[in-house]
């Protein structure tokens, strides 16, 4: 996944009026800065460092003594980089460690109550970070909401599976997915601290960050962690969990590669490789996306939608125009559907100074600067390009304060937004220049090039 903005850490800075701003959470006391009404903490410490004997082992609890500067992203999870220097797949440039299990904050400076949103980041499951300007919490922050980025363990140190770590029996290979459910705890149990409300808490993500949206939904651990859900953009919904004994075989695989005796290799002799070693060879650094363990991962996603075992909460799910992910998509929305409400959405705006480089539509990622509403960092981006990032932005904070009855959200500029019913002939949101509702039966995955989307009669 190429980001549209794509930077270092350090290309977010600190805002020179900035103030410091103490909050006592549950682990310790974090000193962040506040400037222009929002309140922000970089780099927060969740669990403990999963390396040495924690690594392939679930996250473990965190404390600290005295106060902890939070003033200074952390870097992301280990990942291989991009050519030349520049930013890899996940949008990221510059140091990656296993050392990565920290959350960012952004919270609006006088709140209480206010709603959660936490942000899984896209990258393939091997890229990404929670730190990228693209994804900087300041327009949600302003709107009232709280919002949270974090880091999650990737590729084969996020997921993989070996006999030997199978008897060991912590964490069974999904260590990705148990990261996020990690930082969901600590959210929710330092929500008041942020100015927050622990009951509503809405998980969203885009690509790989969105399948872990999705398993989360899957997944009996995480049952009223959080209240609410977005998914976009995934690809993998209707893709089966590897079953645990494969991911076993291809972890055996991986441990000769990499030197070790295959099945034989033991947990510690695993755990003492150079975590580079595994992640920066792409014979076994890519691990898998989801490994049926039996335990954290009980069923495929699709399964526990088709089979109504999913987390019935309110969702909203949606593709772009030219990334061919429509399939999925629409499956889930109509299962779902049946139960709490669910909104669909069909995001389709080019900028005009971009449309002769992508003629097909919007391509994977293209909404994120919009839902973010951080297109500012781009300086072609034009003044109707903003008002477009400010209309879809406005859909996503309308669904973060929508209360549990909610079946219609109502955007900025009195966009209505109803829920998916066959009642209303299974709505959908298509951002456009002017958002619009249309069908979901008159949506298209791209034909051989051509432009893809609603035609103007299937959008009215």
């Amino acid at each position: 996944m190429k980001l549209v903005l794509a930077a270092t850490i350090a290309a977010l800075a600190v805002p020179a009026s900035a103030e410091a701003v103490r909050v006592s959470t549950k682990a310790g006391v974090i000193v962040g800065e506040a400037a222009d009404g929002v309140r922000v903490f970089r780099g927060v410490p969740y669990a403990q460092p999963p390396v040495g004997p924690l690594r392939w082992a679930a996250p473990k609890p965190i404390a600290w003594k005295g106060p902890r500067q939070a003033t200074a992203f952390a870097p992301p999870c280990l990942q291989p980089d991009g050519a030349n220097g520049r930013p890899n797949g996940g949008g990221h440039s510059g140091p990656s460690s296993e050392d990565c299990l920290y959350l960012n904050v952004w919270a609006p400076a006088a709140t209480a109550k206010a709603p959660i949103m936490l942000w899984l980041y896209g990258g393939g499951g091997i890229m990404g970070g929670g730190h990228l300007p693209g994804y900087s919490g300041d327009a949600f922050a302003r709107d009232g909401v709280v919002l949270v980025t974090i880091n999650y363990r990737l590729g084969a140190l996020g997921g993989f599976a070996h006999p030997s770590l199978t008897r060991a029996g912590d964490g069974l290979g999904n260590y990705h997915l148990l990261d996020a459910l990690a930082a969901i705890r600590w959210i929710k149990a330092n929500a008041t601290a942020f100015g927050g409300d622990p009951d509503n808490i809405t998980v969203f993500g885009e690509s790989a960050g969105a399948t872990m949206v999705a398993n989360l939904l899957a997944m009996p651990g995480a049952k009223g962690l959080f209240a609410k859900a977005i998914i976009q953009s995934t690809g993998s919904l209707p893709t089966p969990a590897t079953p645990l004994a494969d991911a076993e075989v291809d972890g055996a695989k991986a441990a000769t590669l990499l030197g070790l005796r295959g099945a034989d290799a033991t947990a510690d002799e695993l755990r003492a490789l150079p975590a580079d070693k595994i992640v920066l060879d792409r014979r076994t650094g890519f691990g898998h996306r989801t490994i049926l363990d039996g335990r954290v991962v009980t069923r495929s996603i699709m399964d526990a939608f088709t089979g109504g075992t999913a987390h019935d909460i309110p969702l909203v799910i949606g593709t772009n125009s030219d990334e061919g992910r429509l399939n999925g998509t629409q499956r889930v929305a109509t299962y779902a559907m049946s139960g709490a409400p669910v909104w669909q959405y069909f995001f389709d705006y080019v900028p005009e100074w971009r449309r002769s480089e992508q003629p097909n539509g919007v391509p994977h990622a293209g909404e994120i600067p919009y839902v973010f509403e951080t297109v500012g960092l781009d300086a072609r981006m034009a003044d109707r390009d903003k008002a477009v990032a400010a209309q879809v932005h406005s859909c996503w904070v309308a669904f973060a304060w929508a209360g549990p009855g909610a079946r219609s959200l109502t955007c900025a500029d009195g966009f209505a937004w109803p829920s998916r019913s066959e009642a209303n002939g299974r709505s959908v949101a298509i951002f456009q220049e002017r958002p619009h509702l249309g069908r979901a039966e008159g949506l298209r995955s791209p034909p051989n090039g051509a432009k893809p989307g609603p035609t103007s009669r299937e959008s009215e």
